[in-house]
């Protein structure tokens, strides 16, 4: 594995050239390698490319209009999300959408290091910025190039890191996939209990539930900064952060509008709550962290009202059963269920931040490697 001392020597002294991204990479229109039958099938052999984050979206069995990418691999891009992948299989097009990026001469600047470089660009767009972007945003770039037996290097590292990351990545994944039916079965487990074994009440009776207050936009920001420092809760989780709380405590949140309608979230100190959300507060003899995880197994969003907006209401929340064993027994199921909580869903902890931390990894690597002062 390449060390940052070995890279630092690699990219000593190098003298680059620095040219618009428009000069050394061609595009072409995938419209020649559209794909006309929606027959998708995963018997059969060529993919369908999309730009976007589905990337194939099937399998065709036509045999014309194939961009043969194993002999002359291409970069396709989206025109409208800038979302981008390296091809170097035999594929067809979805959509006109896509552009397709070859280098103009590989004996000057490599196509795949336009690629890893591209990558390194911070995406610019806005919301609902609909106007495609290679021609105006992309081909104006100014790309340094390096000589080409840096380029090379470059590349072979990177795409080295690549391979390993995609390895560990998979193997976490995998290892996150198979502890979360762990958890699952120990849940399901813990939260059936048998008829007499616990006392049924409903929500209302075992909690203080209400739903958050209004606030408006302008006044919350999407990162926490100087006195933005209080998580704002919507209906689908944190919208943003404000400078005044409401509340202050351990609490549940549920969300009661939106896509993530009925998602359940606890949260302990400083905090406000919009009206999308209902606060939950213990007012029998319960173990809160039990209610998180029994309210999650119940999944409220099932309650939710069919309509184009999906919404909870509080009274319909309170009406429903909910099962209260010991309060020793429910201090028991949480210090199980916990723990597989945090290896699973922790940004902080377990498995989730493992992956994270690879990708970041990948990421500061890149960036040193391809990143080139520009000469005064």
């Amino acid at each position: 594995m390449v060390v940052v001392s070995e890279i630092k020597k690699l990219l000593k002294g190098v003298k680059v050239e620095w040219r618009p991204l428009g000069e050394v990479a061609n595009y072409e229109q995938p419209t020649k390698y559209l794909v006309k039958s929606s027959n998708y099938c995963d018997d059969f052999t060529i993919p369908v490319l999309t730009a976007g984050k589905t990337f194939i979206l099937g399998y065709t069995d036509e045999v014309k209009g194939i961009y043969r990418a194993s002999n002359k691999p291409v970069i396709i891009f989206d025109d409208f999300t800038t979302a981008n992948k390296w091809v170097d299989f035999d594929f067809k097009a979805k959509s006109s959408a896509m552009k397709m990026i070859t280098s103009s001469n590989e004996n000057i600047v490599l196509l795949k290091y336009i690629y890893y470089w591209m990558n390194t660009l911070p995406i610019e767009q806005n919301d609902g910025d609909h106007k495609r972007q290679w021609i105006s945003n992309f081909a104006t770039k100014i790309i340094p190039i390096p000589p080409l037996e840096i380029q090379n290097e470059i590349v072979r590292i990177l795409d080295t890191f690549t391979e390993l990351t995609a390895e560990l990545t998979a193997e976490l994944t995998a290892e996150l996939t198979a502890r979360k039916k762990q958890y699952n079965y120990y849940r399901d487990k813990l939260l059936t209990f048998d008829e007499g074994e616990v006392e049924w009440r409903t929500l209302g009776e075992v909690f203080f539930m209400r739903a958050g207050k209004n606030i408006s936009a302008e006044n919350i920001i999407q990162k926490s900064g100087g006195d933005f420092c209080y998580p704002c809760f919507g209906g689908n989780g944190i919208r943003g952060y404000v400078k005044e709380n409401s509340h202050d405590g351990q609490y549940l949140l549920i969300g009661r509008q939106g896509a993530l309608c009925g998602n359940v979230q606890r949260y302990s100190g400083k905090f406000y709550a919009t009206e999308h959300a209902v606060v939950v507060s213990e007012k029998a003899c319960v173990n809160l962290g039990f209610a998180f995880h029994m309210l999650k197994l119940i999944n409220l969003n099932q309650y939710a009202s069919q309509s184009a907006q999906p919404g909870l209401a509080v009274g319909k929340l309170e009406s429903l059963k909910f099962p209260l064993p010991p309060l020793a027994k429910q201090e028991r199921i949480v210090s199980i269920l916990d723990k597989f909580d945090t290896l699973t869903t922790s940004i902080t902890e377990g498995l989730p931040r493992e992956i994270e931390l690879r990708k970041k990894q990948y990421e500061y690597y890149r960036n040193m490697l391809l990143n080139f002062p520009k000469e005064e």
